[in-house]
């Protein structure tokens, strides 16, 4: 297979964009973008264009559903505490409930472990206290 034969990939910087102020309130991302582009220049343009611009634009799954396999993807691999209570603030901003996320994390727990599901379960806590 050549390349001109593969499906174009969307790569929409706009959309990405449109996608993080749905996910992100103004103040958070004024609070995470300039600061993490002075560390690696160039790093959050590409996590916006790629990822948000990117992945979220797919076909198939709805805003809610990426939100609840990102906070169990994070919720799995652990010790990204700072990156979780971001995708917990962005899911309950997109409409998910205390109760949905808490369950979510209750549900994992035989598949990653009490302590990566109770770790998921503080960091809940102390977003849902912050709110």
């Amino acid at each position: 297979m050549q390349p001109a034969d593969l499906t174009p990939a969307v790569i929409d910087r706009a959309a990405g964009h449109r996608v993080l102020d749905a996910l992100m309130d103004e103040a958070t991302q004024l609070a995470t973008l300039p600061a993490l582009d002075g560390l690696a220049p160039g790093f959050p343009d590409w996590i916006v264009t790629s990822l948000f611009g990117g992945t979220y634009q797919r076909e198939g799954l709805e805003p809610r559903d990426r939100q609840l396999l990102t906070l169990a993807a994070l919720a799995a691999l652990g010790g990204v505490e700072p990156q979780l209570a971001g995708h917990l603030r962005s899911s309950l901003r997109i409409g998910l409930t205390p109760q949905q996320i808490t369950e979510s994390f209750v549900h994992l727990a035989p598949y990653i472990g009490v302590p990566k599901a109770l770790a998921a379960l503080r960091a809940t806590a102390s977003v849902l206290d912050a709110a």
